[in-house]
């Protein structure tokens, strides 16, 4: 792996490479068809370091994808690579007995907890993704509660398991599985710039929560009271849509009456992504039930549900797996939740997220394609919109190949993926939030001029209708 501490955009290859290509053909020759990121970024990485990832061929990219939000502080950051390296001299592995450096890591989970709410909590340690701590949340709200139902929410997204597809949102990539998890309802989102009721957000009132509770409330709804209701306050592959307040405080209220346990899902929004350590702070409510993966390991596997500890009904054995006893992700960890609060990286997150907010506001301004700038933190997203020829996926892909192509590495989310995420590092400076704008503007600007020009003839009569958002 690549140790350099170089910094700045520089690409110097056609992409891919030469050497990425021989990689990334091997790849496609051994490799299972799911695969997804090099397919749309056709790259081979050879390391990185901070804000920055290499390919083989010696072009460096600005990592706003940062392991699909794992890599919280970037890449090889030295006290978690420290923290690690320690660790391995000590155990690896360890099931799910103590040990100092486990203890350590529940300590400082729990006291990020805000207000008491750490000293009414348990921690239960999942497998090593963020689906094996949704699944676990499922089956513990299900135990305490004895019932069998799940309310989810559209554009949802929890995981691609058997039971987390389940509640996930995204239809193509269950249609062709049978039978799944049964006894799932799906709800509306607060998702205004894409209002699923076709009002107005200034005349909303929240109606996605009213319709909720008036359905759960009515004997003849449909819907039996569930085992639990679980939410994503900012859907992250949904297209980085953060929940309205209202809608968020409604919900709580409504599922606290009917002794409905919420699980919020923090998988990609927790661990300081959005500003807070975890999401939830900011809308004024506590869950019953918290799952945090990616980022909380420090860059290693980890999963782990937070829970109200009257919900502890399980019995020994209730819910294991073999790798729940990560010690590499408990020291790494740990040393990410010391490394964010002793640096002050929640300010930072807040302070270079609106930066980097203001400077994608005011290109949306300048192109009209770029329908939508919404967020929270260092969790962005920019949704674009149809031109009179193209699709807004289309375009979409546009301004990912044109960004790529000058040094910016991103992914795309939501319906037709026509929605431009930015996961940085929550340690990304105001030098490299600029860089990232300056890259971003070229490539709008370079689609926003090979859109302005006519389609060739051949695709002018092209009926495109069924494509664009």
């Amino acid at each position: 792996m690549s140790t350099t501490a170089q910094t700045g955009v520089l690409v110097r290859t056609e992409l891919p490479g030469p050497r990425s290509r021989l990689l990334l053909d091997e790849q496609a020759t051994n490799e299972s068809s799911a695969r997804t990121y090099p397919r749309n970024v056709p790259i081979a990485l050879s390391g990185g370091r901070g804000s920055y990832v290499e390919d083989l061929d010696g072009n460096r990219f600005l990592d706003f994808l940062s392991g699909a939000g794992v890599l919280a502080l970037g890449h090889s950051h030295p006290e978690l690579l420290a923290a690690a390296h320690r660790q391995l001299d000590i155990a690896t592995h360890s099931l799910d007995f103590p040990t100092e450096v486990k203890q350590e890591f529940t300590r400082r989970l729990l006291d990020l907890l805000p207000g008491d709410m750490g000293s009414r909590s348990k921690l239960h340690f999942c497998g090593p993704t963020g689906a094996d701590g949704i699944d676990a949340a499922i089956k513990l709200c299900k135990t305490y509660t004895g019932r069998a139902d799940v309310i989810a929410f559209h554009g949802g997204f929890h995981g691609s398991t058997q039971s987390t597809i389940a509640i996930t949102g995204l239809r193509s990539s269950k249609e062709h599985l049978g039978n799944l998890m049964p006894g799932v309802s799906f709800f509306p989102y607060s998702s205004c710039f894409r209002c699923p009721l076709s009002l107005k957000p200034d005349s909303c009132e929240i109606n996605c929560a009213q319709y909720l509770a008036n359905v759960l409330d009515d004997p003849n709804g449909g819907v039996r009271r569930p085992a639990a209701v679980i939410l994503e306050l900012v859907q992250g592959e949904g297209g980085v849509v953060p929940a309205r307040l209202e809608f968020v405080q409604q919900l709580r209220e409504i599922t606290r009456r009917l002794d409905i346990p919420l699980v919020i899902d923090e998988v990609q929004s927790g661990c300081g992504r959005t500003g807070t350590w975890y999401a939830f702070e900011q809308y004024g409510i506590e869950p019953d039930v918290v799952v945090s993966s990616k980022a909380v390991g420090g860059g290693h596997p980890a999963s782990v549900i937070v829970y109200n500890e009257r919900l502890d009904g399980w019995k020994a054995g209730a819910h294991t797996g073999t790798f729940r006893g990560n010690q590499l992700a408990f020291a790494s960890g740990a040393a990410l939740m010391r490394v964010v609060a002793e640096d002050g990286l929640l300010d930072n997150v807040r302070e270079v997220g609106a930066q980097l907010r203001q400077g994608l506001q005011e290109l949306q301004h300048r192109f009209p394609f770029l329908g939508d700038v919404r967020g929270m933190g260092l969790m962005l997203g920019v949704e674009v919109v149809p031109t009179a020829d193209r699709s807004a996926s289309e375009v979409a892909d546009l301004i990912r190949k044109a960004a790529l192509r000058r040094g910016l590495l991103f992914e795309l989310a939501g319906r037709d993926d026509c929605v431009v995420r930015f996961l940085p590092p929550l340690n990304l400076d105001r030098t490299e939030a600029e860089e990232a704008l300056e890259i971003f503007g070229a490539a709008v600007a370079e689609v926003a001029e090979e859109c302005a020009r006519p389609l060739p003839s051949k695709f002018q009569d092209a009926d495109t209708e069924g494509v664009r958002s």
